[in-house]
């Protein structure tokens, strides 16, 4: 480029008649132009340096500011936090008084560097230097004060999480960026980024720490492949808890399987077993159903030939009181044969009508998430009404389930949760069911949990609702009996819920104080009952 300006300076060039330019002329523009180039290439050099400046450096009036909000429970517990620090850089080459900057060091760092291992520093080729990475408070103050050239502070922002595993999959974690990649961090992303003001969430990190203790100590006593725990507040909607095992640490989320980063509650889909008998009684008292059931052997189901379909066999699993049972005590005694019959009394359409006011055929777009989607029958026969009265051949997020079960025992309101702290007041819903309905359930949960496979969730001072479910798996298409996902559903108080809680355990292990048994009243409930004991005096100080 100089090369070519020289070239016009020395022979100049012709107009558009032909005549040379004057020299003079073109000194000037060369000139002109030399300089232009000069202050562009300066300037440019010097922002560099600015925006590499404005990210490192601080003297001791610098303020840090966290470029991220903090993220705390409903009691002002910090769950996400940004922390400052920095790291303590040498540029060599930049050091006016070399004596100075090694004195400070060897300060600053005296059993790290001693003296001649800091002139050693000074005086080194090199352009840049970490002399300590990630240096403590006293360790910075000490270079601020200094305000030595060529001896800088690196400012660093990190991410912490206090609770590390206890809100791994609720709260997540930030990539590189410090943009969020999963969780709050990620749904509430654009809030964390623009605000200072902490966002508060509506859990209560002591009641998540029993959760998360319980279903620890669960999984690993029945040799569970997963644990979930959740509570919800039954008219407000707040999650109060939420955990999923297996988990991770957000802080050093390598450490982990990438798949122990699945937040089961949301995206897991499993068949919930007895727990949907809630959901048939519901349906069998709207509709007017009142008789009793014949339930003294397995029930069967014939095709439009007289074949048999399917065959109900539960009833060999327990002793009813009678042959025939009415509707309220299919469900308190949990009978697979009893219920099909109801379903198969129904209304053509009547399951899915429900099922879709229940918001169990499609996904949930939730303030802090969506879920999967449910997976139904393809069909809707005979025997698929039959098997899904129970909770088989329809798979749903443990999500869905809770507020389903919620929806029947709270008054018959459909109320979406949050996971952000909710003001006292009204809160909006749908209505789902009748309120008469609903206390009739709220009735039979209470028998469940005082009479039958709910007893081991008992505790004292206080009247619990539940049901059970224990939901065979399939293998290669074929039902597997060894492996199997148990579950509790429960509601307190039952008189009027103020808190629903789920329990759930995938493919739990018998164990010699159950006889080997591998049902929910021998895992999922006893282990409720010990979260809600341990909750009970945190809920209602």
């Amino acid at each position: 480029m100089f090369e070519v300006g020289k070239d016009i300076f020395k022979r100049g060039f012709s107009g558009v008649t032909g005549d040379p330019v004057p020299r003079q002329r073109l000194r000037i523009v060369y000139s002109v132009f030399v300089l232009a180039f000069i202050v562009f290439a300066f300037r440019t050099l010097w922002l560099g340096i600015q925006g590499t400046d404005r990210s490192r450096l601080t003297g001791s009036d610098g303020v840090w500011v966290a470029q991220r909000a903090d993220i705390i429970d409903r009691n002002g517990d910090i769950l996400a936090k940004n922390i400052m620090s920095g790291h303590i850089t040498l540029r060599p080459q930049s050091v006016k008084d070399r004596d100075a900057v090694a004195n400070t060091i060897h300060k600053a760092l005296p059993y790290e560097y001693s003296l001649s291992d800091a002139l050693d520093l000074v005086n080194s080729s090199r352009r840049f230097i970490y002399i300590k990475k990630y240096a403590s408070d006293a360790q910075r103050n000490i270079i601020a004060k200094a305000k030595l050239q060529g001896l800088e502070i690196e400012q660093i922002q990190t991410r912490k999480y206090p609770k590390r595993r206890l809100f791994s999959h609720v709260v997540g974690f930030v990539g590189s960026d410090g943009h969020g990649l999963e969780g709050a961090e990620r749904v509430y992303d654009k809030y964390l980024s623009e605000n200072k003001d902490p966002l508060q969430l509506s859990l209560d990190a002591r009641i998540q720490s029993v959760f998360y203790e319980q279903l620890s100590f669960a999984m690993q006593k029945y040799q569970a492949k997963a644990a979930m725990g959740l509570l919800m507040n039954s008219r407000t909607g707040e999650m109060i808890a939420m955990v999923s095992l297996p988990d991770y640490d957000p802080e050093n989320i390598n450490l982990d399987s990438t798949k122990n980063r699945m937040f089961l509650p949301l995206r897991g889909v499993f068949e919930m077993g007895s727990i949907f008998k809630v959901f048939n009684t519901a349906m069998a008292m709207e509709n007017g159903i009142n008789k009793e059931y014949y339930i003294a052997e397995p029930f069967k189901i014939t095709d439009k030939f007289g074949r048999v379909a399917a065959r109900i066999g539960d009833v060999s699993s327990f002793k009813p009181p009678r042959p025939n049972l009415s509707v309220e005590e299919i469900m308190l005694h949990s009978c697979n044969a009893g219920s099909a019959q109801i379903a198969l009394d129904l209304p053509d359409g009547t399951q899915q009508e429900f099922f879709h006011r229940l918001h169990l055929d499609e996904g949930l777009n939730l303030d802090f998430g969506s879920t999967e989607k449910p997976l139904l029958p393809s069909k809707w026969g005979p025997v698929e009404k039959a098997t899904l009265s129970f909770g088989h051949g329809i798979s749903v997020t443990p999500m869905h389930l809770l507020l389903a079960v919620n929806s029947m025992t709270n008054g018959g309101i459909y109320i979406y949760p949050t996971l952000l702290k909710r003001n006292v007041g009204v809160v909006h819903g749908e209505r789902v069911l009748s309120g008469e309905i609903s206390e009739k359930l709220r009735g039979i949960m209470l028998r469940i949990a005082e009479e039958t496979s709910g007893k081991q969730a008992r505790i004292a001072g206080i009247q619990i609702g539940g049901k059970t479910a224990t939901a065979e798996k399939y293998t290669n298409g074929r039902v597997d009996h060894k492996r199997n996902l148990t579950a509790f559903a429960g509601i307190f108080p039952v008189a009027a819920p103020q808190y629903t809680i789920l329990v759930i355990l995938d493919e739990p292990k018998g164990t010699k104080e159950s006889f080997g048994l591998r049902t929910a009243a021998w895992n999922a409930v006893p282990t409720a009952g010990k979260i809600m004991d341990s909750i009970l005096p945190l809920l209602f100080e």
